[in-house]
C-alpha cells in the first residue's frame, strides 16, 4: 500500500488538477443543462471508465508503449485537438449557444451520453500523460507491489473527480438560471467558453510529444 503521507498528497494534486476546468468539466456542464442532471450523471459514468481505462494502461505498461510510438500518440492528440476544435465551433458559429444556456434539444439516449462521455476522456492524451506522469512519483516498490499501489493511487484520482464532477452536474441548472436572468452574461460565457477551447485546441494538435 502506498504511504499514507504521500497518498494524501496525491489526492490533493488530484483534486486541483480536476478543479481547473477542462474538456470533461465543459461537456458534463453542457449536458447537464440540456438533458438534465440525469444525463450528465450518466455522460459522467462514460468518463470514469475513461479513467479506468488509462489507469489499467498505466499500471500495466500498456500507456508507456503508447507514448513510446509517436504515431500512435500523434493520432490520439490530433483526434483531442480536433474534438475540442469542434466544440469551439459550436460554441462561437453565428446562431450558437452558451453551454449554460437552458433550450429544448433532441434527448439522447443513455447509450450515447456514455459514449459521449467516455470519447470526451479517452481523446485527451493528457488523461493518459497524467497517469504516466504522476503516478510513478508516489510509488514505493519497498511498500508492495507496484500494480496494487497503482491501483489504489489511480482510484483515489477516481474517486475525486468523481464526486467534483458529480457536483459540477448536479448544481449546472441552478448556474443556468443565474445567467438565464442576465443575457450579456450569457454572450460573453459563450465566447469566453469557445475562445477557451479554440486555445486548447491549438495548444494541443501544436505541442510537443513528451
Amino acid at each position: 500500500m502506498p504511504d499514507p503521507a504521500g497518498l494524501a498528497a496525491f489526492a490533493l494534486i488530484a483534486l486541483g488538477m480536476v478543479l481547473t476546468p477542462g474538456p470533461n468539466m465543459v461537456y458534463l456542464v453542457s449536458r447537464s443543462i440540456c438533458q438534465g442532471a440525469a444525463a450528465g450523471l450518466v455522460s459522467l459514468g462514460g468518463v470514469a471508465l475513461g479513467f479506468v481505462f488509462y489507469m489499467l494502461s498505466a499500471a500495466l505498461g500498456i500507456t508507456a508503449l503508447l507514448m513510446a510510438v509517436p504515431y500512435a500518440y500523434d493520432a490520439l492528440r490530433l483526434a483531442g485537438a480536433l474534438y475540442l476544435g469542434w466544440l469551439a465551433w459550436q460554441a462561437l458559429r453565428p446562431g450558437g449557444r452558451s453551454a449554460f444556456e437552458v433550450r429544448a434539444l433532441p434527448r439522447d439516449s443513455l447509450r450515447r451520453l456514455f459514449t459521449m462521455g467516455l470519447l470526451t476522456n479517452l481523446l485527451n492524451p493528457k488523461v493518459a500523460v497524467l497517469y504516466l506522469s504522476l503516478l510513478p512519483q508516489f510509488i514505493d516498490p519497498a511498500r508492495g507491489g507496484v500494480f496494487l499501489q497503482s491501483l489504489v493511487l489511480g482510484g483515489v484520482q477516481i474517486a475525486i473527480s468523481v464526486s467534483v464532477n458529480a457536483l459540477v452536474a448536479v448544481s449546472a441548472g441552478s448556474i443556468a438560471t443565474l445567467l438565464a436572468a442576465r443575457p450579456r452574461w450569457l454572450l460573453v460565457q459563450r465566447w469566453l467558453m469557445g475562445t477557451v477551447l479554440a486555445g486548447l485546441a491549438l495548444r494541443m494538435a501544436t505541442q510537443a510529444r513528451p
